[in-house]
């Protein structure tokens, strides 16, 4: 079982179809359209609701932030990614993420790549943040509606990756070339770097481009959510803009 919890989550969990056990709702909640939508989409899916204090609440979401709901839903099933690059859209659109380790830099990552169409995100299984609750409601629930792959080894995807015909660009802060000389029309993968570190010199040395923000201030770099989205919205307005 997988508890989510806060408004957004619970709500896309459920409109993306997936099972759950029950969900756990705040006594004395205000009318609010998206609690209604809850309620509606539970009562035709047959999910059971049960009224609860906040702090039991507190207790099922350990956290404050639940937003007077919480839910009991199935774990969704395992990607593998040849499964995920046979299934990707023309041309391919792939977010890699390299050692984050925020949840919430993870969530706004996958809120962002929903948002412009990517076909899935990837991440390696250790050294990185899982889709946790709390990775989940950063994303505003846009995790329910995007294959999120998890991979032992992220040099050896990235290989695969290349195999299949798609472009690797990595954002790296000390890069020459910048990022919106890309041509992001082209089948690509954009590989993210962890806080602090960046990318690793093995990941490196498995993109095909390597690219960077310009930047005038005197801060160092941008949050990894932030470089992310701004690489990911100029693929995306490459692309048109386009629905996909």
């Amino acid at each position: 079982m997988d508890i989510l919890y806060g408004r957004n989550p619970v709500r896309e969990a459920l409109r993306a179809g997936r099972p759950a056990r029950k969900l756990v709702v705040a006594e004395g909640l205000g009318e609010e359209p998206r609690l209604r939508e809850i309620l509606a989409l539970a009562g035709a899916q047959g999910v059971p609701v049960e009224m609860a204090g906040r702090a039991r609440l507190d207790d099922i979401a350990h956290s404050e932030h639940h937003q007077g709901v919480a839910g009991y839903f199935h774990g969704r099933p395992p990607l593998h990614l040849d499964r995920v690059l046979e299934s990707c859209r023309t041309p391919a659109l792939l977010l890699l993420l390299d050692g984050i380790q925020d949840p919430q830099n993870l969530g706004a990552l996958i809120r962002t790549a929903e948002a412009v169409g990517v076909d899935a995100v990837i991440t390696p299984r250790h050294r990185a943040a899982t889709l946790t609750p709390a990775a989940v409601k950063a994303s505003a629930g846009a995790s329910e509606h995007l294959p999120v792959v998890t991979v032992t080894n992220l040099a050896q995807t990235l290989a695969r990756i290349g195999e299949a015909g798609i472009w690797r660009v990595g954002l790296a802060a000390e890069a020459e070339e910048r990022y919106d000389r890309v041509d992001y029309r082209e089948p690509t993968a954009i590989v993210i770097g962890g806080e602090g570190e960046g990318l690793r010199q093995l990941t490196r040395r498995s993109c095909d481009r390597l690219v960077a923000l310009p930047m005038t201030g005197r801060v160092a770099s941008l949050n990894a959510a932030a470089a992310g989205a701004a690489i990911l919205y100029e693929a995306f307005r490459q692309r048109g803009f386009a629905a996909r």
